[in-house]
């Protein structure tokens, strides 16, 4: 439950553990993570679909998988499973149909038998389900690729769509970057009836899957079909079911040809890794498609490794993304955050990986739709996707030294950095992540995937907002005249964004993080950054939000459902992450010396580890509403960050006597 009344007494009561020794256990734990080449990087968990996919994909390559590889999957299926034989999308998440069906598939083809009891299981959980397999319509193209159903069970994914001129509304370059890169691959397996040779296993698989024939049946609601589709894009399917009865040859190969170009285009421009695991495995099928000795291909499938992470534990999976530049750029701001002065020897290293991270060339055939050159991706300097927030929190990083050291970059690469972050600002004064945005949102009435919420356009974002206005704050000292101007005029839009985007409680609703507490560190931080007073009808609101939604034990925790909900769904018990984040958040609304803040710092002391450390099984992340993540190192990194700039803030600070309006110093300003 959540507490009220914390807003009386203006003196903060002293931790139980003093937060300076909190801090110095959390630095040290911190510095102990850091690697060789001065990054920092955890695994970024999502659940066992990618590593299914990935054995899919290698059988139908036929790439025979060496005997330990073979036995890490097999390990990482077992040590995955969810209670009852199913395998879920997240930890905290009930069995999903999608993720069983795909995971009994990787395990028949990595050679179990239908007895083994991790399969077994899995069989009868599925048959229990009504019309088993219950999956929606991205399990469905995975069985048709494999032969198991036909290409008339899914939705059409017509590849024509790429001919369609650039300007009109239903064309792919429109679509959100992730979406477009999946698009293109999946359009072209479709428009070519793709479908692997697995043998007599394919019958095998039918019946096991399908024990009394038919078809797949109805995905489940609130599992895997959180957004059934409405009448629009029912209405657009029968259309598009019309169309492939009727379509014309030559048209059609014109179209898969566009497609297969535009995969091409990806592994020249992407030559080391590419996008995400998920579109790396696509093109891969793609390349095989058009042609099994593809010059192509064997790069494409070298380049699978990259995503391939392996633990005795765990086994071998594949993880959604890397997340290098990411957690690099957050844990040197957690170093820097008790003294921003001064930057010590791990700073100036991570700080070097991260310059040399930065976006400076780009090989793809044809011209990107976004700039791309002086971006930094989500993983590493070898992506050719350089994302919003991800160019902000690298920025943050090296610009965040108290204002009195030169940039660790040269005016150019500053100059190109702040062309990346305001070629991604929206129309609505908000920024989004890969592209600007390219169509209105009724464009997601048109979302076939059933499982994901806003993955149709690069919307604008709160988290990503706040972050690209806190790296304009400090970009602003370091640009010429003209760059400065065009930073002010974006800074000014970007805030009018935010406070449009503000709930009636005075919360922020996240997007890439669980959920609000996320959102509102990002917000009041971008906020106090552009110069808005905590007395503002914005910061001032969020605060009241914060102190009233603090919980019994204080800290603050959410539970996963709220993403899709929209809303906010408290836990009974704060978790270190999103307790850091309200403190972070407290900080830039209700100032160092509020109870709440006290009480949430409290809370990080009491339940720090001896190591230095917090307990982090619980998913912190999320991707499009549904897609649950789980980041490691956020509880590292985050409390470091939060206790750092208490420590900072209450030095700088005598204890307050009047208004809380008082324009505190929490090392985000400049």
């Amino acid at each position: 439950m959540a507490t009220t009344g914390t807003t009386g007494d203006s003196r903060a009561p002293v931790p139980a553990r003093g937060a300076r020794s909190a801090h110095d256990a959390a630095r040290t734990r911190l510095l102990g993570l850091q690697r060789q080449d001065g990054s920092w990087e955890g695994e970024m968990e999502w659940n066992t679909t990618g590593t299914a996919q990935y054995v899919i994909v290698m059988r139908i390559l036929e790439r025979p998988l060496d005997e330990a590889t073979r036995r890490g999957l097999v390990q990482h299926f077992r040590s995955a499973r969810s209670p009852g034989g199913g395998w879920a999308l997240h930890p905290q998440g009930p069995p999903s149909p999608y993720a069983t069906t795909l995971a009994y598939l990787a395990l028949r083809l990595l050679g179990a038998a239908p007895t083994d009891p991790l399969t077994a299981e899995a069989a009868a959980w599925l048959r229990a389900l009504p019309g088993a397999p219950a999956v929606p319509q991205w399990g469905t193209f995975w069985l048709a690729l494999l032969g198991l159903v036909p290409y008339e069970d899914l939705a059409p994914v017509p590849p024509e769509a790429m001919l369609l001129p650039a300007r009109a509304p239903l064309h792919p370059s429109r679509l959100l970057g992730w979406t477009r890169m999946l698009y293109q691959a999946m359009a072209y397996l479709y428009g070519t009836r793709f479908a692997a040779d697995l043998g007599p296993l394919a019958a095998e698989l039918r019946h096991e899957l399908f024990p009394h024939g038919g078809r797949t049946g109805e995905p489940l609601p609130g599992i895997d079909a959180h957004f059934p589709p409405g009448r629009a894009l029912r209405l657009l399917t029968h259309c598009l079911r019309g169309w492939e009865r009727v379509h014309s040859r030559g048209l059609r190969r014109a179209a898969l040809e566009r497609c297969h170009r535009a995969v091409a285009d990806e592994q020249h421009a992407s030559p080391h890794h590419g996008l995400s695991s998920a579109n790396a495995l696509l093109e891969c099928l793609v390349l095989y498609a058009r042609d099994p000795h593809h010059p192509l291909l064997e790069g494409a499938v070298g380049r699978l490794a990259y995503w391939r992470w392996t633990d005795t534990r765990r086994g071998v999976r594949i993880c959604g993304d890397r997340s290098t530049v990411w957690d690099t750029s957050f844990a040197a701001q957690a170093l820097l955050a008790a003294d921003p002065g001064h930057v010590p020897d791990a700073v100036l290293r991570a700080r070097a990986h991260l310059a040399g991270a930065q976006v400076t060339a780009y090989t793809g055939l044809v011209a990107p739709l976004r700039t791309v050159l002086g971006g930094w991706a989500f993983s590493d300097g070898n992506s050719r996707w350089p994302v919003g927030d991800c160019t902000a929190e690298a920025l943050n990083a090296l610009l965040d030294d108290g204002g009195s050291a030169p940039p660790p970059l040269p005016p150019h690469s500053l100059h190109a950095a702040l062309g990346v972050l305001l070629d991604r600002q929206n129309r609505d004064g908000g920024f989004g992540t890969l592209d600007r945005q390219r169509a209105g949102r009724w464009l997601e009435a048109l979302n076939p995937t059933e499982m994901f919420l806003g993955c149709m356009t690069d919307s604008s974002s709160v988290d990503c907002t706040g972050s690209v206005l806190t790296a304009l704050a400090r970009l602003r000292r370091h640009l010429d005249p003209d760059d400065r101007r065009r930073a002010e005029t974006a800074t000014g839009r970007a805030v009018a964004y935010l406070r449009a985007a503000q709930n009636p409680d005075g919360s922020f609703t996240g997007t890439w993080g669980i959920h609000h507490t996320y959102a509102a560190f990002l917000a009041a931080r971008g906020l106090r950054a552009a110069g808005v007073r905590p007395d503002d009808p914005a910061p001032a609101a969020l605060g009241r939000w914060l102190a009233t939604t603090q919980l019994a034990d204080g800290g603050w925790g959410e539970n996963w459902r709220g993403c899709a909900e929209r809303r906010h769904i408290p836990l009974d018990h704060g978790l270190p992450e999103m307790t850091s984040w309200a403190v972070l958040a407290a900080l830039d609304t209700l100032g160092p010396r509020h109870p709440a803040v006290a009480r949430g710092i409290r809370w990080l002391c009491d339940h720090q580890r001896p190591d230095g450390s917090w307990e982090n099984d619980h998913v912190n992340g999320v991707s499009f509403a549904t897609l649950m993540l789980r980041y490691p190192l956020y509880s590292a990194y985050f409390p470091t960050l939060a206790l750092g700039r208490y420590l900072h803030a209450t030095a700088t600070t005598t204890p307050a006597t009047g208004s809380p309006a008082r324009a505190w110093t929490t090392g985000t300003g400049r």
